[in-house]
């Protein structure tokens, strides 16, 4: 069996345009461009931030998409005139996720933590390089920019086939992508939850996951996973809690901006 792994410092930069449509965002809600009000231009935008006009598009683009700005036809980019409505929904929706996501956790601390204790007794060598195989493919996404849920998701269900029991498998299998509810694209989560901080902390959590079951320490390998999902509801209930007041203020700014 292979040896322990040790921890990966690698970190992943924000997007330019990440950086972009932040700055734009956090300027809306302090009604510092009010509801209504037009945008500087591409190219006035390209001085302030400093980057091309392509990262200003794809900015724009994804504030577009969240419907917080309105491209009009040979005038240009315009604050949304209902910006207070478009946060409630948003609000709404972005809670009702964290909320879904605790249930889930909840259900996967019923199953995953003897997964993880019998995958370090049951595994073969095969079954070990696909949890390590998956553990890889979460680390490339991440440094890539790009959404992590569906190696996250493989992590796990290759720790629940290592038990050799084919229930725990079928088990997170109906829960699907719900098991891995968080979105990492989600664009609130870089005010709210820093969430290239966020997922390198489920990184290093998986890490020491990976460590046990290699040892074939099962009692290591469920406190792990323990530790894992119980740092995970924490997180999500201080998500949950910090959207409730980022987007109570936010709807007041933009309310009388």
């Amino acid at each position: 069996m292979a040896g322990p792994m040790t921890d990966l410092r690698v970190e992943r930069k924000p997007k330019l345009s990440e950086t972009v449509v932040a700055a734009i965002r956090k300027q809306q809600l302090a009604g510092e461009i009010p509801p209504g009000h037009k945008l500087p231009t591409e190219g006035q935008l390209t001085e302030t931030f400093g980057v091309s006009r392509t990262v200003i598009r794809e900015a724009l683009a994804k504030l577009a998409a969240d419907g917080l700005v309105e491209a009009r036809q040979g005038a240009g980019v315009f604050v949304t005139e209902h910006i207070s409505t478009t946060l409630g929904v948003l609000a709404a929706d972005m809670g009702a996720k964290d909320s879904i996501a605790l249930n889930v956790l909840e259900v996967r601390l019923a199953i995953e933590i003897e997964s993880a204790g019998l995958a370090a007794i049951r595994r073969n060598a095969a079954q070990e390089a696909a949890i390590q195989e998956a553990f890889f493919e979460f680390e490339r996404l991440l440094l890539a920019s790009q959404p992590t849920g569906p190696a996250d998701l493989a992590f796990h269900r290759a720790i629940a086939s290592a038990t050799n029991n084919p229930f725990y498998v079928e088990m997170l299998d109906v829960l699907g992508r719900r098991a891995i509810p968080c979105d990492v694209t989600s664009p609130w989560s870089a005010e709210l939850v820093q969430s290239d901080e966020y997922q390198r902390g489920l990184q290093r959590e998986h890490l020491v996951i990976l460590n046990a079951i290699s040892a074939g320490d099962a009692n290591a390998a469920r406190e792990a996973m323990r530790a894992h999902l119980t740092s995970s509801q924490q997180r999500y209930r201080e998500r949950l809690q910090a959207r409730q007041a980022y987007y109570a203020k936010s709807v007041a700014a933009a309310s009388t901006g």
